[in-house]
């Protein structure tokens, strides 16, 4: 299948996600995580990302980045990719690829989508186990933006400060969101649209984003209504 061009749409919040090589561990120990976020904030500063939401995995990150240029994460992702993989290949005395090929994006449509990609990338180390609460994992920028822990990493998006109108009431706003867990079909349709490269969001959303890039944004819809004199002459079908 051929790729799907990249969402290069600056202003635009994307959901993205790299994975190692057969989901084989890229961070070993507290070094290289460090080594990573270290790379991760110098590149997202001299290529224009804000970076509001992230999580750090033993085989996997999650980053929720917002970029100012049409190239901005694909730069800063090519530029972050070759330095851990020199870094973690010297150190570990390896070689050969790192990565599981390209990193996965998907646009998102903030006003409905946004601070539920908050929770769904903060809570991945509760689904996978490792703790029992978000604020038990190192690694993630829930610290940050529910108890306003300092990291240069991150950046509040708008729809995030709309949470309060001080610090202390947007971090407990922030808390009461995890709560509740992110539904079975919410977790799918983030997953999908990510794994994928479409964009998460209704039909109006999805649309605009296809009038700005003039490429496919979600997959069509097979089949019809049998029934009716449009499916019957033809008209009822997208083939793909």
């Amino acid at each position: 299948m051929a790729r799907h061009p990249r969402f290069a749409l600056p202003g635009y919040t994307q959901h993205i996600i790299q994975r190692g090589n057969n989901r084989d561990v890229i961070f070993v120990d507290q070094e290289d995580y460090g080594f990573y976020r270290d790379r991760l904030v110098q590149a997202c500063e001299r290529f224009g990302c804000a970076v509001h939401a992230y999580v750090f995995m033993t085989n996997h990150v999650h980053l929720l980045m917002t970029p100012r240029t049409a190239t901005a994460i694909s730069q800063v992702m090519q530029a972050l990719g070759r330095a851990y993989v020199q870094y973690f290949n010297y150190r570990y005395r390896r070689t050969g690829t790192l990565w599981e090929g390209r990193f996965r994006a998907s646009v998102i449509d903030a006003d409905r989508y946004l601070l539920t990609c908050y929770r769904y990338i903060e809570s991945n180390p509760v689904r996978a186990r490792m703790v029992e609460r978000p604020d038990a994992y190192g690694w993630s920028s829930y610290a940050c933006n529910a108890h306003h822990r300092v990291d240069q990493l991150v950046t509040p998006h708008p729809l995030y400060q709309n949470l309060g109108n001080t610090v202390d009431g947007r971090c407990a706003a922030y808390r009461g969101l995890f709560t509740d867990s992110i539904s079975p079909e919410t977790l799918t349709e983030i997953r999908e649209s990510t794994n994928k490269a479409w964009a998460l969001g209704n039909d109006r959303f999805r649309e605009r984003i296809e009038m700005l890039l003039e490429r496919q944004s979600a997959p069509r819809q097979r089949g019809g209504d049998r029934r009716s004199a449009r499916f019957r002459s033809g008209g009822g079908i997208n083939r793909v």
